[in-house]
């Protein structure tokens, strides 16, 4: 089943309950997607952020990039960091699916509590030469 984060029947579920309960903490995503060794910002790649939970898809954000090829401070739930340093942090994977003219990807990026992280897109655009339809 797909849910969207504001959807309220998976807000009053038991699994939502239980999965914010156990991410507590909050994450920052930004999204940076270009072309040409990051020389040519890409605007208009549709962007979904989406997590697996108890295997339901829960998508979180849906959006698309601004005219300098950038999504700022996506806000995903994730665990508490430690206060002990010695321990290494938890981090929590969500998925980010792309689609730009016709094509999609998928990637997987790990999100720390209070930690700002930076997902970059390449973009190969499709440049068709001496086409002829």
């Amino acid at each position: 089943m797909t849910y969207n984060i504001d959807d309220k029947e998976f807000l009053n579920s038991e699994l939502y309950k239980s999965f914010i309960n156990a991410n507590p903490g909050l994450g920052f995503l930004k999204i940076r997607a270009f072309a040409a060794s990051q020389a040519v910002p890409i605007s208009g790649l549709s962007v979904q952020v989406s997590k697996d939970i108890g295997g339901n898809k829960v998508i979180f954000f849906e959006g698309v990039t601004n005219e300098s090829g950038v999504i700022e401070r996506i806000s995903l739930p994730v665990p508490r960091m430690s206060s002990d340093n010695m321990m290494a942090p938890v981090i929590s994977t969500y998925d980010i699916s792309t689609i730009y003219e016709g094509e999609s990807r998928v990637y997987k990026v790990n999100v720390y509590d209070d930690i700002y992280v930076v997902q970059n897109i390449n973009v190969t655009p499709n440049i068709s030469y001496g086409v002829v339809d």
